[in-house]
């Protein structure tokens, strides 16, 4: 085997119907858009957080981020158990 021939077959594969990274494909991007809603709600927590202890933001504010993070993060969790069931 040569160097090319092993890089080739150990590749991520192609995305062709039928294929095991076609079938997971969904999974991922379920999987990018959930990480990616949680970083955003967290950032949003921790920035009104900030802002209430400097003065600037409502409660309101940041009780409702805290709120969101922790049914979205609950969320996460019962997918990725759901998941591991099947």
């Amino acid at each position: 085997m040569t160097r090319h021939q092993t890089q080739q077959q150990s590749g991520p594969g192609r995305l062709e119907p039928g294929t095991r990274q076609r079938a997971q494909l969904p999974s991922r991007i379920a999987d990018i858009a959930w990480t990616s809603l949680w970083v955003l709600v967290a950032l949003w927590a921790v920035w009104a957080s900030v802002g209430v202890v400097r003065g600037v933001t409502a409660w309101g504010y940041c009780v409702g981020a805290w709120v969101l993070l922790a049914v979205a993060l609950a969320m996460r969790v019962v997918v990725i158990r759901r998941r591991t069931r099947m």
